[in-house]
């Protein structure tokens, strides 16, 4: 599958991640539509990369995911990739007051959201020869990290319904790939884990470099770095590598 002449949507696509995957994939001649929750970014976006499509939309909401899909599919019906990028990662210390509709907030946008994008568009997909769904999940899908628990657990459940999606998927033609970045060098990492060394983190051209790579490849779980370190070590020793993130984390 050639990343080339197609027509994708990116949600969460004003930054990190999603902005580098839309940059680049712009640059090989695909029409890009991002979404994204801040107006401010979707016009720096916008300003980045003349030719980029964006909606503001929110994924943690039912409704707007409706409302993106009426007028994505109107404007733009050869739409034929689904990239689930949007999500949040928080450090949440669990024994803190915290409201019950806030403690959720990673399973509503990180889980609930792609799920949600999935079964909206899924049938407009399927009417495509050559339809693809990337779904982001994350290293720490393989291997919890203590301080982020909650997106630990939105990413797992990521993990597997990405599997099950594939499976149920198999004899049409939709494609289905995860994407488990590791730690990457995003504003989303520097904003909630400013303390921890960021070295270690990978540039966020080089992991999309991977992403682009594996996909046009036939990868259907693409782990770049530490992430497939992590997908093994998750097997092989989980109680041991969990206990040394967790250390690390509490350094």
């Amino acid at each position: 599958m050639k990343l080339t002449g197609r027509t994708v949507l990116i949600t969460g696509g004003t930054s990190g991640i999603g902005l580098e995957l839309a940059a680049q994939l712009l640059a090989r001649d695909n029409v890009v539509i991002v979404t994204g929750r801040d107006d401010k970014a979707i016009e720096a976006a916008k300003g980045r990369h003349p030719g980029l499509h964006a909606f503001r939309s929110d994924v943690g909401d039912a409704d707007e995911i409706r409302r993106l899909h009426a007028d994505v599919t109107a404007r733009f019906p050869r739409l034929d990739t689904l990239v689930n990028n949007a999500g949040i990662m928080r450090n949440l210390k669990l024994a803190e007051d915290r409201s019950l509709e806030d403690v959720t907030r990673e399973i509503d946008i990180d889980l609930s959201g792609p799920i949600r994008m999935v079964q909206q568009f899924l049938p407009h997909l399927q009417r495509s020869p050559e339809a693809l769904i990337v779904m982001v999940s994350s290293g720490i899908a393989f291997v919890p990290f203590s301080i982020a628990p909650v997106y630990s657990a939105a990413k797992a459940g990521v993990r597997a319904y990405t599997r099950c999606l594939r499976t149920q998927l198999a004899n049409g033609g939709v494609r289905v790939v995860e994407l488990a970045p590791p730690g990457t060098e995003t504003p989303l990492m520097k904003a909630e884990f400013a303390t921890m060394d960021g070295a270690r983190n990978m540039p966020v051209e080089t992991l999309v470099r991977h992403a682009i790579t594996g996909i046009e490849t036939g990868k259907t779980d693409i782990r770049p770095g530490l992430s497939k370190v992590l997908s093994i070590a998750g097997r092989v020793a989980p109680d041991l590598v969990f206990n040394q993130m967790s250390k690390a984390a509490a350094a």
